[in-house]
C-alpha cells in the first residue's frame, strides 16, 4: 500500500500526476459518450468549469502554469492496450461488450481536443469547446486536477511529520466511517467520490479501506482506472448532462417539454434494455414522473440527486404504486451529500419499502474537515458543467434552486414549461 504522505512529501508532478489516464474518470461519463457518439455526433457543446464556492479563490491558490502542465499532460494521454481490452471485453452489470467496436476504434485513438483557460480576478474561467463527444471527456478531469491543485497548494506548506499525522488522521476518520456502516444490514453501497477527491493517491485508499472493511456490501467504485486496478464492478448510469443537452436542442416549447423522455428513449435503444435508472430531478422530479409516460414505471430505479432525500424517495413510491408497479422490486439510489449518518438514517427509513443502495462522494473520498488550520483543506463545490449546445443555453432547475444554473430568462422559462412551482433550498455543502 502507497505511503501516500511520504509521496506527497516527495512528489513531483512529472512522475505523479494528477490524471494517470483516460479512463480515470467516471464509468457514467464513458456510458454516456458512447450514447452520445451514436445519437448526437454533429452536436457541438461548451463546457465550462463553475465554483459554487466562489470563497475559494482558485487563481490564488493555484499557479497557472502548473495547471496548465496538468492540463496539457491530460491531452497527452491515450488508452493503453490494457484499458482498451478491459472495456472491450469486461462485463459490466452482467452484459459483456457494453461499449460497441466503433466506439471503442474512436475512443483508442482519441485525444481530448483544447482547452481555454483565462483567470478572471481571484477565479479561473476553464472552458471546453467542440463535438459533444470530446469534450464532455474533460470534465471529471478538469475536476480532479483544480481540486487535487487546491490539495497540493495547502499541503505544500507541510512538513514530513505533520504530513504524517494529517493522513494518520484523515485515515481512522474513514475507517470509523466504515466502522458506522457495518452492521446495517443489508447495505449495498459505492464510491461516487471521484469528480471532488482530495487526489487520485486517496480516493484508491479509501476504495481498498471500503473492500476489507466493508465486504460485500461494498458494491464497487465509479472511477474506471480503479475499478479495474482493484478488480471491483465499475458503477454508474447516466447524468444531468444529457436532458440538459437535448433541452437545449429543441425548437420550442413543446419539444422541450420532451425532450427529457428522448434522453431515456435513446438510452434505452442504447444499452437494449440495460441500465434502467431514472434521474428525475433535472427539472423538478414531481412534474418529470408526473408527465413521464407508462413504459418507464417499468425501468429498474431511480437516483435521488438533489433536494430532500427522504422526500424524493417518498415520491418515487408513490409514483410507482400509482402507475401499478410494486415498489419492493425497484431501487432507490441516493448519491447527494451522504455522510454516515444520513446514509443509516435513509437505510432504516426505507430499506423495508424499496431496494436501496447509496452512492457515497466527497464526504468519503475529500472529508478533511477541521484537520487543518483556518479548515484549508474542508471540501468545496465546484463543477463542469454542459453551458450551450449548438449556441443555444443549457438550463437546470434540480430539485433544489440552490443548485439552479442558466441564463435568468431561460430557467424562469424552463420552470414555466415543467410547471416548476416553490421550492425549497437546501445549502449546497459539496
Amino acid at each position: 500500500m502507497v505511503d501516500i504522505a511520504t509521496r506527497v512529501y516527495n512528489h513531483k508532478w512529472k512522475i505523479d500526476p494528477i490524471v494517470r489516464s483516460l479512463i480515470d474518470t467516471d464509468f457514467y461519463k464513458l456510458l454516456m459518450c458512447q450514447s452520445v457518439f451514436r445519437n448526437k455526433p454533429q452536436t457541438d457543446v461548451a463546457f465550462s468549469l463553475i465554483n459554487r464556492s466562489n470563497h475559494i479563490p482558485l487563481a490564488k491558490l493555484i499557479d497557472e502554469g502548473e495547471l496548465r502542465e496538468q492540463l496539457d499532460h491530460i491531452r497527452s494521454l491515450g488508452l493503453s492496450r490494457g484499458e482498451s481490452t478491459w472495456l472491450r471485453g469486461n462485463t459490466f452489470y452482467g452484459k459483456r461488450q457494453m461499449f460497441r467496436s466503433d466506439f471503442m476504434e474512436w475512443f483508442e485513438n482519441m485525444r481530448l481536443p483544447p482547452y481555454h483557460l483565462e483567470r478572471k480576478g481571484d477565479q479561473y474561467e476553464l472552458t471546453f469547446e467542440g463535438k459533444w463527444h470530446e469534450v464532455m471527456l474533460w470534465e471529471i478531469p478538469a475536476l480532479a486536477v483544480l481540486m487535487e491543485l487546491r490539495s497540493r497548494a495547502v499541503l505544500n506548506n507541510m512538513r514530513r511529520f505533520e504530513l504524517q499525522v494529517l493522513y494518520a488522521q484523515a485515515m481512522t476518520r474513514v475507517w470509523k466511517k466504515i466502522e458506522q456502516l457495518r452492521d446495517i444490514d443489508g447495505l449495498g453501497i459505492a464510491d461516487f467520490g471521484t469528480r471532488r477527491r482530495h487526489s487520485f493517491l486517496w480516493q484508491d485508499w479509501c476504495v481498498q479501506a471500503m473492500i476489507e472493511g466493508l465486504g460485500s456490501s461494498f458494491t464497487g467504485t465509479s472511477n474506471c482506472l480503479i475499478a479495474m486496478r482493484r478488480e471491483v464492478e465499475a458503477i454508474g448510469t447516466n447524468a444531468h448532462e444529457l436532458p440538459m443537452v437535448y433541452s437545449a436542442l429543441a425548437k420550442d416549447d413543446a419539444e422541450l417539454a420532451q425532450a427529457p423522455y428522448d434522453v431515456l428513449s435513446d438510452w434505452h435503444d442504447e444499452h437494449d434494455g440495460n441500465l434502467r435508472i431514472i434521474l428525475p430531478d433535472t427539472y423538478g422530479t414531481q412534474g418529470f414522473l408526473d408527465r413521464a409516460p407508462d413504459w418507464l414505471a417499468g425501468w429498474t430505479g431511480i437516483r435521488i440527486d438533489s433536494g430532500d432525500p427522504a422526500t424524493g424517495a417518498e415520491t418515487a413510491i408513490k409514483w410507482w404504486q400509482s402507475r401499478g408497479e410494486d415498489p419492493l422490486e425497484k431501487r432507490v439510489i441516493f448519491s447527494d451529500g451522504l455522510d454516515v449518518d444520513k446514509i443509516r438514517e435513509l437505510h432504516t427509513q426505507f430499506s423495508d419499502r424499496t431496494k436501496i443502495s447509496f452512492g457515497w462522494g466527497t464526504l468519503l473520498t475529500n472529508d478533511f474537515r477541521g484537520l487543518v488550520p483556518n479548515d484549508a483543506l474542508a471540501p468545496f463545490s465546484l463543477v463542469c458543467k454542459a453551458v450551450s449546445a449548438n449556441g443555444q443555453p443549457t438550463v437546470k432547475l434540480s430539485d433544489n434552486p440552490e443548485k439552479a444554473m442558466g441564463p435568468k430568462d431561460q430557467i424562469e422559462r424552463y420552470k414555466r414549461v415543467f410547471g416548476v412551482g416553490a421550492q425549497e433550498a437546501i445549502e449546497v455543502i459539496v
